[in-house]
């Protein structure tokens, strides 16, 4: 089986046709990620010589330093170094989804052409760090998988379409499940449609450190001080936040966004750690890396639809062997704010989703 990987590259050029030095970024990330040059340095495989000699290309380029020394011969990003470095997380946030969409297909395309194995599982889901464990999982066992990342919407219409095999849903637990349960409620079968449960994960608020615009619900969003970055039309999280403001008797309209739409959750994260934004609703575990406070307002149950026919078909049974492994478990129990209690659980959609009954 063949691993394929995509990185986004990009550049910066001068009126006159002068461009970044190559590798200028990477190294600014590992400084920043290090606070010392000497070791930022070992990290990306520079020689203290080579690597000076880039600061010095870039800060003639800009006409400012990018990099300052620091107490205790550290060093410390200027602020321009810190921007360069946050447009390059952004950039890798919000395309990610795509480049790994992109390289799974790359993968699936030379198995098929040398007949390697037989076809892929087909999965779209939306863009998430279970998911992503799974990829790994399913790539480290030698095990195909032909992942698209979707929103829930187009992933449920993959699925009726037949177009994969799994869709990724998500759904909160508690009062709010019905209302989002309804948007979906018109493309699901009850009768034949099975769930298989990943993990439970929790979405909330994510601030700057220390929470300096005292944000502390759905609320505040409509204030006026407040700038918001939100999830793009379609996607699970966006369908999640319309029905919070509706529960408090706001609607979107009344938020103030910054302009602009993200794709990931990583990316909403990027958003708020830079300065673009005062507050974003995502996952945990980007807020936990970028340092980002965060507030828990819901939680969700992640999971998979399938067809009960393709399930007892034995079509799904490699990614029901991976769900159900101890270390996988552990793997996913170890990303904050995840909960892999049900995770390999098989249950009809009102067994797992009692608000089904419902009307």
């Amino acid at each position: 089986m063949y691993k394929v990987t995509l990185r986004p590259a990009w550049d910066v050029q001068t009126a006159q046709g002068r461009s970044l030095p190559p590798r200028l970024v990477e190294l600014l990330v590992a400084v920043h990620g290090n606070a010392s040059l000497a070791a930022a340095c070992r990290q990306v495989g520079l020689s203290y010589r080579y690597a000076w000699g880039l600061l010095q290309q870039g800060e003639a380029m800009f006409g400012v330093p990018l990099v300052r020394a620091a107490r205790g011969r550290g060093a410390v990003l200027s602020p321009l170094g810190e921007r360069l470095v946050w447009a390059d997380r952004r950039i890798a946030a919000r395309l990610s989804p795509t480049l790994d969409s992109l390289a799974a297909e790359l993968e699936s395309e030379l198995e098929r052409s040398l007949s390697l194995h037989a076809a892929p599982v087909r999965l779209q889901a939306s863009h998430g760090f279970g998911v992503e464990a799974l990829r790994r999982a399913m790539a480290a066992g030698d095990r195909p998988l032909d992942l698209k990342y979707r929103s829930p919407d187009e992933a449920l219409t993959a699925l009726r379409a037949g177009a994969c095999e799994l869709g990724g849903l998500h759904l909160p637990i508690g009062e709010l499940q019905a209302p989002v349960l309804a948007h979906y409620r018109d493309r699901l079968r009850p009768r034949t449609d099975r769930v298989v449960h990943l993990a439970m994960r929790r979405q909330g608020l994510v601030v700057a450190p220390g929470n300096p615009r005292g944000i502390h619900g759905v609320a505040d969003l409509v204030r006026g001080d407040v700038r918001f970055i939100h999830r793009q039309p379609g996607s699970g999280t966006r369908l999640l936040l319309e029905c919070l403001l509706r529960r408090e008797g706001m609607s979107p309209a009344d938020v103030a966004g910054v302009g602009m739409e993200e794709l990931t959750h990583a990316a909403v994260a990027a958003n708020v750690a830079s300065g673009l934004a005062d507050v974003g609703l995502a996952l945990e575990p980007p807020a936990r890396r970028y340092g980002l406070d965060f507030i828990p307002l819901a939680t969700e149950q992640y999971f998979f639809l399938c067809d009960g026919a393709g399930l007892e078909g034995g079509r799904i049974d490699g990614v029901l062997e991976i769900l159900r492994d101890p270390a996988f478990r552990r793997e996913l129990a170890l990303i904050p704010g995840y909960d892999p209690s049900f995770c390999g659980v098989v249950q009809s959609l009102e067994e797992a989703f009692p608000t089904m009954r419902d009307g």
